[in-house]
């Protein structure tokens, strides 16, 4: 006695095929959903803004191509520096910070000042590479 076989559908011919399809596009939003990124948030001001800085609502500081922190031509460490600050900003809530950074100066110094910066919630900040080459 011969068993017949029953004809299968394949597995394209299936409803399998659109389930399966509409649970890898499930699985891809939502695993996009994870991506995120990190780094520093600083708010700029708006492009058209009229702000105006006093020059006494300013402290300067300059990174050496060494890292040093120079700030009126003498040499302070970071926790001066953030003591400097602090003293500034209880005086004069509207302190705006400006750093000068030489091109030689290595990234994590100048990483490790912005730190003091977002620590002390400093809203006016700037930083920029100085022209001057040694």
């Amino acid at each position: 006695m011969k068993l017949r076989k029953k004809n299968r559908p394949k597995f394209l011919e299936t409803a399998a095929t659109s389930d399966l399809a509409f649970l890898l596009i499930i699985y891809f939003i939502v695993i996009a959903g994870f991506n995120i990124n990190t780094g520093y948030l600083m708010n700029l001001p708006a492009k058209d803004s009229k702000r105006m800085i006093l020059r006494e609502d300013l402290i300067r500081f300059s990174l050496d191509r060494d890292g040093y922190i120079i700030y009126n031509e003498t040499l302070i460490g970071i926790p001066e520096a953030k003591s400097l600050i602090i003293s500034s900003q209880s005086a004069n809530p509207e302190i705006a910070v400006m750093l000068t950074i030489d091109p030689q100066t290595k990234w994590q110094r100048v990483v490790s000042f912005v730190e003091i910066i977002q620590d002390l919630k400093i809203e006016s900040f700037s930083f920029a590479m100085s022209r001057e080459t040694q």
